[in-house]
C-alpha cells in the first residue's frame, strides 16, 4: 500500500522520465537523415552504404522489442526499463565518438535494443501507475513525444549539423539520458515477476527471422528493385519464418505473444488502426519536403518552419484529446481522428505549383488535428483492453506496430511516387527530375489519395466498433 502511494505521488514525475526516453529513442530514429551526406564525406562511405545508419536502427528496435515486452512482464517493466535507458545512453556514447563506419553501425545496433527496451515498457509503467480516469491524458503525453520526436528530429539534426558536427546528434543524448538514468532509478517503482514461465527463445529467434529480412528487403528494394533475386529471398526467409513463428508459438506453454491477445477484438481493431495511422502520417511525411523544396522552391529553413506546424498542433492537443478521451471514452475520437486525417489527405491531393502557402498550412493543420484526436485515445484503447500481465507485451506490440508502420509509409508513398513518375515520364526515375514538377504533383496526388482510402478503411471499421459498443451497453 506504501508503494502504491509513493507511486502516486510521483507519477508525473515518472511521467517525465519515460516522456525523455521515449522522446530519445524517437528522435534517433528520425534525426540521423539530414546528417547522412555530412557522414558519408567523413566516413569515406558511398551515399547508399550510409543509409544503413537509419535502417540498422530500425531493424533492430523492431527486431527485439517483442522480446522486451515479454522480459518486462515477467521481470518487471521497470527494471527492463531502466537497462533499456542505460544500453540507449551507452550505444549514444559510441556513435558519438567513432570514426570507423562498421563500429558506428554496431553503435547504432546498440542504441536500437536499448530503444527497444524502453519503447516495449514505457506505456506499461504508464498504465500500471496512473488511474484509469487519468491513463488517457498520461499516454497522451507519449503521444506527444513520440511526434516530436519524429518530427522535429530533421531540423534538430540539420541546426547541430550546421552549427558542431555530426557527433553532437549523438552526443546530446548522453546528458539527457544520464539524468533520466538517475531519476529512473530513484523514483521508478521496484520490479517483481509478475509471470512465471522461461522466456521464448526460439519465437524470439523466428520474430528477428521475419522483421530483419523483411525490413532490410523493403529498404534496399526502393534503391535497387523488388524483383532483384536477394530482395526475393529475404521477402521468401520472412514469410517462411513468419508462418513457423506463428506455429510455434501456438505450440509453446510460455510464447513470447499469448496469440490469444488478438482475439480480443477491441485490441486488435485498437492495433489495426494504429498501424494504418502511422503508414499515412509516414506517407505525408515523405512526400511533403519534397513538394515544399523541390516544387514550390522554399529554402530547407523555410520548409523545416512550415514542417513544424505538425508537432506544435501535436504537442498542444495530444494531452488535451488523452485527457478528454479519459471523460467521454475513445472510441468517438478516435472515429473523429481518423475522419480528419482523412480529408487531410484528400485536401493534400489538390495541392499543385501555383497553391498559396495558407492552404498548405490548412491542409497540414487538418492531418496534425486528426493524429492528435486520434493516438492518444487509441493508445489507451489498446492498453486498456489487456490484463496487468501482459502490459509489456501489449505496449511492445503496440511500438513494434508505430515501427512497421514507419515503415511501410515510407516503402508505400516512395514507390507509389516514382512508379506515377516514370509513367508520367516514360522512363523508370527514382528520385526528383528537375523541370518535370507536372510528373512530381501527379504522383503525389495518387500517394495522398491512396493515403487517405487507407486512412477511410480505418474511419469505417472505427465507426462500426463505436456502433458495435452502443448496441451492447443497451443490452447490458
Amino acid at each position: 500500500m506504501e508503494n502504491v502511494k509513493e507511486n502516486n505521488r510521483n507519477k508525473w514525475t515518472i511521467l517525465i522520465i519515460v516522456l525523455m526516453s521515449t522522446f530519445m529513442g524517437t528522435l534517433d530514429g528520425s534525426i540521423v537523415n539530414i546528417a547522412l551526406p555530412k557522414m558519408a564525406d567523413a566516413l569515406n562511405v558511398t551515399t547508399a552504404n550510409i543509409q544503413l545508419v537509419v535502417t540498422s536502427y530500425l531493424i533492430g528496435v523492431s527486431g527485439v522489442i517483442l522480446i522486451f515486452g515479454r522480459l518486462g512482464d515477467m521481470l518487471g517493466k521497470a527494471k527492463i526499463f531502466k537497462f533499456g535507458l542505460g544500453l540507449f545512453t551507452f550505444g549514444s556514447l559510441l556513435c558519438g565518438i567513432t570514426s570507423s563506419f562498421k563500429i558506428l553501425i554496431l553503435a547504432r545496433v546498440v542504441q536500437a535494443v536499448g530503444a527497444a527496451a524502453t519503447m516495449a515498457n514505457n506505456q506499461g509503467i504508464i498504465t500500471e501507475i496512473f488511474p484509469k480516469n487519468e491513463r488517457g491524458k498520461a499516454l497522451g503525453f507519449i503521444g506527444t513525444a513520440v511526434a516530436l520526436g519524429s518530427l522535429v528530429g530533421p531540423g534538430l539534426g540539420g541546426l547541430i549539423v550546421g552549427t558542431f558536427s555530426w557527433e553532437f546528434i549523438f552526443l546530446i543524448n548522453i546528458p539527457i539520458g544520464i539524468v533520466a538514468l538517475f531519476l529512473a532509478c530513484k523514483l521508478l517503482p521496484k520490479g517483481h515477476k509478475t509471470v512465471q514461465g522461461k522466456l521464448d527463445g526460439i519465437g524470439g529467434v523466428l520474430f528477428m527471422f521475419t522483421i530483419v529480412p523483411l525490413f532490410g528487403a523493403l529498404n534496399a528494394g526502393l534503391n535497387i528493385g523488388f524483383t532483384k533475386p536477394i530482395i526475393l529471398l529475404c521477402f521468401v526467409v520472412a514469410i517462411i519464418s513468419f508462418i513457423v513463428f506463428i506455429f510455434v508459438e501456438n505450440k509453446r506453454e510460455n510464447p513470447l505473444i499469448q496469440l490469444q491477445i488478438f482475439r480480443n477484438k477491441l485490441f486488435s481493431l485498437s492495433i489495426f488502426c494504429a498501424f494504418i495511422s502511422f503508414v499515412v502520417m509516414f506517407c505525408n511525411n515523405i512526400i511533403l519536403p519534397f513538394y515544399l523544396q523541390n516544387v514550390m522552391n522554399y529554402s530547407p529553413e523555410y520548409a523545416g518552419i512550415i514542417l513544424m506546424v505538425n508537432p506544435i498542433i501535436m504537442m498542444v492537443l495530444s494531452p488535451f484529446s488523452g485527457s478528454l478521451s479519459d471523460k467521454i471514452g475513445s472510441e468517438l475520437l478516435t472515429f473523429i481522428g481518423l475522419v480528419l486525417i482523412s480529408l487531410g489527405l484528400i485536401l493534400m491531393s489538390i495541392l499543385n505549383v501555383n497553391s498559396v502557402l495558407a492552404s498548405i498550412i490548412i491542409f497540414i493543420a487538418v492531418i496534425s488535428v486528426g493524429i492528435g484526436l486520434f493516438q492518444p485515445p487509441n493508445n489507451s484503447l489498446v492498453m486498456s483492453t489487456v490484463s496487468k500481465n501482459k502490459l509489456g507485451i501489449a505496449g511492445s506490440i503496440n511500438s513494434l506496430v508505430r515501427n512497421l508502420g514507419m515503415i511501410c509509409g515510407i516503402v508505400l508513398a516512395t514507390t507509389l511516387l516514382y512508379s506515377m513518375m516514370s509513367l508520367k515520364i516514360g522512363y523508370r526515375v527514382t528520385d526528383y527530375v528537375v523541370g518535370r514538377n507536372d510528373a512530381f504533383i501527379y504522383g503525389m496526388k495518387v500517394v495522398y489519395i491512396t493515403a487517405a482510402i487507407i486512412s477511410l478503411v480505418g474511419a469505417v471499421l472505427t465507426f462500426f466498433r463505436m456502433h458495435s459498443k452502443k448496441i451492447q451497453d443497451k443490452l447490458s
